[in-house]
């Protein structure tokens, strides 16, 4: 690990679990904090994604690595009365605190926020939830499928006017509000050293959904007129629509009014500058669907690679639609350290997908592999004070598992 990193000693304990939370303590390792991720003794669920349905299946734990790379992993019991001294030197060691457990079991757990604060006043205590602290909602526990996306009004917005809501690609939310409880634990740091207090920061997964709708939202809020669930030949406008080329690739094609008349010239297009049905708006709007159907026949005329030097020529915003394996492909990804090298995964894992921020001047901490189950318990508990007596006596009262080779 750098030593001389943007968050070089800051020290991280992550309990959250599954995506949003630990992805925020990925971005903080990035840049070299030093996380323990911590984990119930049967291990977090998230480890099996790549074997779960519909996640796409593989032999190698891509999804595990993806939230939890550049961790040191421990197990704890928190059930267990004896594992809340561990707890405690864990909150009195850590400037961060990253949890998302529902706040009933929160509380049964003596986990809330003015619970570990007594401990150490200038902790960060950064908090995920579904639906946010407060309402009638906030004990609900959420995914990003159903608090971002379908709660925030996204899913019915993203899909085309008569098909049904379709079921939106995993992690999507949660990586996003993944890098809005990033930027609130780090605007609590700033706000620390300045005034040298803690802070309780917390987003929750609707809140970011309702962001990211957030243009729609504020609409609603101003009662606007909506034009209703796009449709493809029926569209808007024409000019801000998804076609296909000839070779079957799908594409999204901007063209601002600035743009229209050399468009038109580089389609060989011109009449349509002059054509009746399209001369004033009121007409360009009742003839929409006749110029999407013109638009339509003009590019599946020619494939994508003909499309794409035209499109470069005029200096016209467009984007062929891809898949997950094109994507790996990119020629944008590598040399933008979108995806970086992964050490020690093991199996066909060998890179990775970088954090989405990057700082210039500073080289990321190169990405290694997530932990292996409770891999670091022993060096944890020594850092923390523990001694081999202690340690004995966690195992004994089961707030951490027997270490291998013990009698069950």
């Amino acid at each position: 690990m750098a030593s001389d990193n943007i968050f070089s000693g800051l020290k991280v304990v992550d309990l959250a679990s599954f995506i949003a939370g630990p992805s925020a303590a990925v971005i903080l390792s990035d840049f070299g904090a030093d996380v323990i991720k911590v984990e119930p003794p049967s291990g977090e669920l998230w480890r099996h994604a790549h074997k779960l349905p519909p996640q796409p299946v593989a032999d190698d734990a891509y999804a595990w690595h993806l939230a939890n790379r550049n961790k040191r992993g421990m197990t704890l019991d928190l059930k267990s009365p004896s594992a809340h001294q561990v707890l405690e030197k864990l909150v009195k060691w850590a400037d961060v605190l990253i949890v998302n457990t529902p706040h009933p079991a929160r509380a049964r757990l003596k986990l809330a926020y003015e619970d570990v604060a007594r401990w150490n006043p200038r902790l960060i205590y950064a908090d995920i939830t579904g639906f946010g602290d407060k309402g009638p909602d906030a004990d609900l526990p959420g995914f990003d499928i159903t608090s971002y996306w379908a709660r925030s009004g996204l899913l019915s917005m993203t899909r085309d006017a008569g098909a049904p809501p379709t079921w939106p690609v995993a992690g999507s939310g949660d990586n996003a509000t993944a890098v809005g409880l990033y930027s609130a634990v780090v605007t609590a740091l700033y706000r620390r050293e300045r005034t040298g207090e803690g802070a309780y920061v917390t987003t929750s997964l609707l809140a970011e959904g309702i962001w990211s709708a957030s243009v729609s939202i504020q609409a609603a809020l101003c009662d606007a007129k909506f034009f209703g669930l796009h449709d493809r030949k029926h569209p808007a406008n024409a000019a801000m629509n998804v076609y296909r080329a000839a070779d079957d690739v799908w594409f999204v094609l901007i063209v601002t009014p600035d743009k229209l008349e050399a468009v038109a010239k580089a389609l060989d297009r011109t009449d349509l500058l002059a054509d009746p049905r399209f001369a004033d708006p009121a007409k360009l709007m009742a003839n929409m669907p006749q110029l999407t159907a013109i638009m339509d026949e003009i590019f599946c005329a020619k494939p994508m690679a003909h499309w794409y030097e035209v499109f470069s020529g005029v200096h016209v915003t467009f984007g062929a639609v891809r898949g997950p394996q094109e994507v790996v492909n990119d020629p944008q990804l590598r040399p933008n350290n979108i995806v970086v090298p992964l050490e020690g995964a093991g199996g066909k894992l060998t890179s990775t997908i970088s954090s989405p921020l990057q700082v210039h001047g500073v080289t990321k901490v190169p990405a290694r592999r997530a932990p292996e189950l409770g891999e670091h318990n022993e060096e944890i508990l020594r850092q923390l004070g523990f001694g081999a007596a202690d340690i004995d006596g966690l195992r004994a009262s089961g707030a951490i598992p027997k270490a291998r080779g013990h009698a069950a």
